[in-house]
């Protein structure tokens, strides 16, 4: 199998390079080569793709991407690709039993191209040999819904999460149910007002009210002053569904180019190896265009995630927007889950120094690797603090129970919140 792909950007797409894909059984490869208008006036798309002649290859390590880190950033998440084996396993049967060849193994490529081209994360866009953009819609179809469909979209994924999808549920989620990462339920959807969002569903293994507290945390997160994606909920056959909207959409509705932390970093999908904030500091001071602002800004996201116990804080779930050729901003705060269960610790450690333990200790040692005085570090942490005091007050605005909000109470008061106060 060979495939040629034209990689553009943009919604006046603008040719960026070729990534060329080649699998012989199971062995796969690609590269990806920068055209030469690109070179000649664009800009690295990330540190592991200089702005160099010739096709680049990329060694992927056990469980990660074979593509690039920019390129990998736009493949269907978990749930994506949860979808796209089911969507395949029923195809297979249904030629099986009419009595044709079956539907092809799965590659890299397939999944790559399986998501929506309207809702594929950020800028890039893969267009085919035919000239088409990947994926197109089938029929004529949007794939990308209004909100009046969510009952629609709840009831196809649960039936998955069942294992009692029909074709019809799978045909239905082609395209729609990828997004900005996880495992977790979800499509694509637009808001009522035009704007692309995520729409996130309570799973049918949830024993507390998941999606509620995710909202729940990206509000206090913007009572902190933390620059986070704008988040809300909304009913759907009385489940509510987190609706939050995508950043990496201008108000008139034009891609930005998004990619990682993991990526800015250099670091592969599927790494396993332990990395910190401060190594986030670096990249900043290297790739950043507001560099000061950004990293005060990052320390107040480690204050916030200390506080709320978010322990799901990997560097797939920070992310960069493109700012000005080359140079990146700090992406808004997304994917803020509390965590109530003791214990736990750090995904992204805040030094090599302190390891995986989320304390108010931890987050005084680095200021001054991140450029902060005391004062400063303890004015941050006093608004985040405050911020997060109001939970339960939040948590009722949104419409959360008693018994909803003391399930998650050990992640919001406990000895680091204790400490802060102290501070």
């Amino acid at each position: 199998m060979n495939r040629i792909l034209q990689v553009y950007a943009g919604m006046d797409p603008r040719l960026v390079g070729v990534l060329r894909f080649e699998a012989q059984g199971n062995r796969e490869r690609a590269s990806f080569e920068y055209d030469a208008s690109w070179l000649a006036e664009g800009f690295s798309l990330e540190p592991g793709l200089p702005l160099v002649r010739g096709p680049q290859f990329h060694r992927p390590i056990a469980g990660g991407s074979i593509f690039h880190g920019s390129i990998a950033d736009t493949e269907p998440d978990g749930w994506g690709q949860r979808v796209i084996r089911r969507d395949q396993a029923k195809r297979r049967e249904s030629a099986k039993k009419k009595g044709i060849a079956a539907t092809p193994v799965l590659h890299a490529i397939d999944y790559l191209l399986a998501v929506d081209d309207a809702s594929r994360l950020g800028a890039l866009r893969f267009k085919d040999e035919q000239g088409l953009f990947q994926r197109v819609t089938e029929d004529g179809e949007r794939t990308t819904p209004p909100l009046l469909e969510l009952k629609r979209l709840l009831s196809a994924t649960r039936a998955v999460e069942k294992n009692r999808e029909t074709a019809a549920d799978l045909a239905y989620l082609r395209g729609r149910g990828t997004s900005l990462g996880g495992m977790r339920p979800k499509c694509s959807v637009i808001d009522d007002d035009g704007h692309l969002a995520i729409g996130k569903f309570p799973s049918v293994d949830d024993e507390r009210a998941v999606t509620k507290a995710e909202v729940l945390a990206l509000i206090l997160a913007k009572k902190a002053k933390i620059n986070a994606a704008a988040a809300r909920i909304v009913m759907s056959d009385q489940s509510p569904v987190a609706l939050i909207r995508r950043f990496d959409r201008t108000p008139e509705q034009k891609r930005l180019l998004y990619i990682s932390a993991a990526t800015l970093l250099g670091i592969p999908k599927g790494d396993p190896g332990d990395h910190a904030y401060t190594e986030i500091v670096d990249a900043i001071r290297q790739r950043g265009q507001s560099v000061k602002a950004d990293i005060e800004e990052l320390w107040r996201r480690m204050a916030f995630t200390v506080l709320i116990r978010n322990v799901d804080d990997h560097l797939h779930n920070h992310g960069f927007l493109h700012a000005n050729k080359g140079l990146w901003r700090l992406a808004p705060a997304f994917d803020l889950n509390p965590f109530p269960e003791p214990g736990r610790e750090l995904k992204t450690w805040i030094s090599d120094a302190t390891g995986p333990a989320g304390t108010v200790e931890a987050l005084f040692s680095v200021i001054a690797y991140f450029g902060i005085s005391k004062a400063q570090a303890r004015k941050i942490l006093g608004e985040v603090e405050t911020a997060v005091s109001l939970w339960r007050e939040v948590g009722a605005k949104l419409g959360m129970t008693k018994r909803e909000m003391n399930s998650f109470a050990e992640a919001f008061e406990h000895r680091e919140r204790e400490a802060a106060q102290r501070v």
